[in-house]
């Protein structure tokens, strides 16, 4: 008894990865999609331009769909651990963005584009969690 129990608590399993995988995709989906039809609003807002909220938007759509896709393959170990490293590199992206004073950022802009930063921090941890536990 015991060993079949401790057996089943030893084995692997790639839930949380899927989950944050999969939570990941559906919030930066929606982020995306409110970015396209937001994108002059909060170019006005943040200090970026329409045309960079536009490509931003569009880019978060395609990345959510092809994390939901890859979310729901049957190895996701590789694809998480990429994942995770991809989002940990957009977080450092995110502070180059602030620092290099690419656009000229209002008080807002910085803190959404640092918050997004935060935010992919966030996922890029819990997704590597995720990967440690299969």
């Amino acid at each position: 008894m015991t060993t079949a129990l401790s057996s089943r608590l030893n084995e692997s399993t790639d839930s949380l990865l899927r989950f944050a995988m999969r939570a990941d995709a559906v919030l930066s989906g929606l982020t995306g999609v409110a970015m396209l039809l937001f994108a002059p609003k909060v170019a006005d807002l943040s200090g970026t331009t329409a045309a960079f909220e536009y490509a931003t938007g569009a880019f978060f759509v395609v990345f959510s769909i092809a994390v939901l896709v890859l979310a729901s393959r049957p190895a996701i170990r590789t694809p998480g651990l990429v994942l995770a490293v991809g989002n940990l590199l957009f977080s450092v992206a995110t502070v180059v963005l602030v620092l290099a004073d690419v656009f000229p950022l209002t008080t807002t802009g910085v803190a959404l584009v640092l918050g997004t930063g935060v935010y992919t921090l966030v996922m890029a941890e819990l997704q590597y969690q995720g990967v440690r536990r299969i």
